[in-house]
């Protein structure tokens, strides 16, 4: 696979026997994943599997056992690549006076976002916001926007710088239909313009079937990987959640 972003950029992360314990209970064990740019890998699986596990792992914000390894073009190793991260959710205060340019603006500068705001500023963060199509909340408060509209903003603040890794944990939980294809739009498009490696946990599994290029089961460690029609015509797939008839003209190439 060419990565045209050159050796720097992250082509493969290789994940080996990666494990997870909390005192003695096993929460992921012996993970086993290869991550490719310019793909969109979703994770499913019951509540509590671990897939929220999975992206804090690679994230090296918990303990864990195994190797990560990041590869370049030609499987080179790299260095450890830029991370952008999309929570299931950002608490914001109702009634704060803190707007979506003022978040951009002490996320992105270091310049104090109670002076008068320069006109490169107000640039940045149009720009900044026009990457999601979300332009006219820049003086929206933080407080009063809907589920759709902060995990735009969250998407866009990952996404600037682009990473080479974008995980997405549960990232458009209560959000309309509407907004998830929208979401999902603003994510495949990203994944083709950047060969960005894409890591989405979801539970959507008709959303996931339409726009995931492998999919993988976890159940305390991998239950089933590969693509669409692999894992969801698997028996550990059809044990979790049934059943799912991903024929039809919206389903990616290849289902039959």
């Amino acid at each position: 696979m060419s990565c045209p972003l050159g050796i720097n950029h992250v082509c493969c992360t290789r994940i080996s026997g990666l494990s997870v314990k909390a005192g003695n209970t096993q929460i992921l064990g012996n993970v086993n994943l290869h991550l490719h740019c310019r793909e969109l890998t979703a994770v499913i699986g019951r509540n509590g599997a671990g897939k929220s596990t999975l992206l804090k792992a690679l994230l090296d914000v918990i303990p864990h056992t195994g190797s990560i390894i990041f590869e370049g073009e030609n499987r080179a190793p790299t260095n450890r690549p830029r991370f952008g991260y999309v929570p299931q959710s950002l608490a914001a205060e109702q009634g704060s006076p803190v707007n979506v340019g003022d978040l951009i603006l002490s996320c992105l500068s270091r310049y104090p976002v109670w002076l008068h705001r320069r006109k490169s500023d107000k640039e940045m963060i149009q720009n900044v916001l026009a990457s999601v199509h979300a332009e006219g909340l820049a003086l929206r408060r933080v407080g009063d926007l809907s589920g759709g509209e902060i995990q735009r903003v969250m998407l866009a603040l990952a996404i600037h710088p682009v990473p080479d890794i974008l995980l997405l944990d549960e990232p458009v939980s209560g959000v309309d239909r509407t907004g998830l294809e929208l979401f999902y739009q603003l994510v495949s498009s990203l994944r083709e313009n950047y060969d960005t490696t894409i890591l989405l946990v979801s539970h959507d599994l008709d959303l996931v079937a339409r726009h995931a290029d492998r999919v993988v089961l976890i159940d305390r460690g991998v239950a089933a990987s590969g693509t669409v029609p692999e894992v969801y015509n698997s028996k550990p797939f059809i044990r979790t959640f049934g059943y799912i008839d991903v024929s039809g003209p919206d389903m990616p190439d290849g289902v039959p």
